[in-house]
């Protein structure tokens, strides 16, 4: 099982910026990545529906024998991933958790920020993970509906999407928050941006990156590392192709995803 692919799934393309950072971090992995694009985004849908569209995820990445799986999208995680970790035997983790540890894992941490969408925000899964791990901390949550779009249609440097973030950070910013947790596979691409604008001291947490060292980390424990150094490829599988997407898959990627094959999920 070392030498198979690890799965990757999200309801569109922001997981990418977690493969760039897994393949950043464990080139020699081979990634299968599937794009629920025909019915994304997830954060609008009711938690059944969102649990029944990551159970066919699921099923698809099974039927490619991948060897782990990632819920690379933040509303999947936090409406279906203790769902899927009690249906199937493999390996399947989120990109909540490693977040929250990234965050608690500077002990002067005190007062956190976290920006999402609707959907993530309203779940409360990343305010009562933290609570639940840290006693005392000042927890504020802001929905950011408008960043999405904006990412995906390059506008990340124009003054608009500046304009929008101050405003959206403000309330956390007076609130005198210490870190701010990116909690959208999407707002990586927010960083440079974001350093521009938050106070020097603000510590960033990114879904991204510690999403990767989490996996590296439970692969090393499974031994399930693939013992390659470099060499790893990727398979991107979208349920509705366009040109949008390679367009949008080769900034999150920073190079070309190659050629894009079209999904079809068994319903479940």
């Amino acid at each position: 099982m070392k030498n198979a692919a690890l799965g990757f799934f999200d309801s569109g393309v922001g997981g990418l910026t977690v493969v760039r950072a897994v393949q950043d971090l464990l080139p020699g992995e081979d990634v299968i990545y599937l794009g629920d694009t025909a019915r994304l985004p997830y954060g609008s849908k009711s938690p059944e529906t969102i649990r029944q569209f990551a159970d066919e995820d699921v099923g698809f990445l099974l039927s490619k024998g991948v060897k782990a799986i990632v819920v690379a999208c933040n509303t999947a995680t936090a409406h279906a991933l203790p769902s899927l970790q009690e249906r199937y035997r493999i390996p399947i983790m989120g990109v909540i958790l490693p977040g929250v540890e990234a965050a608690l894992a500077d002990p002067d941490t005190e007062r956190i920020g976290i920006i999402a969408t609707r959907g993530t925000i309203g779940s409360h899964v990343y305010q009562h993970a933290l609570a639940t791990r840290k006693t005392g901390l000042m927890i504020h949550g802001v929905a950011t509906p408008l960043l999405v779009p904006l990412i995906e249609e390059n506008w990340i440097s124009e003054e608009v999407t500046k304009d929008i973030l101050r405003k959206y950070l403000k309330p956390l910013i007076d609130k005198g928050i210490d870190t701010l947790m990116l909690a959208c596979t999407h707002y990586p691409l927010l960083v440079p941006v974001l350093e521009e604008i938050l106070p020097a001291d603000v510590r960033l947490v990114d879904s991204a990156s510690t999403c990767a060292a989490h996996l590296k980390k439970m692969l090393g424990e499974m031994d399930l590392l693939n013992v390659k150094n470099d060499g790893g490829k990727l398979e991107i599988h979208l349920t509705d192709l366009s040109e949008q997407f390679e367009e949008l898959a080769k900034r999150f990627l920073r190079k070309s995803p190659g050629k894009v094959r079209r999904a079809v999920l068994v319903p479940g």
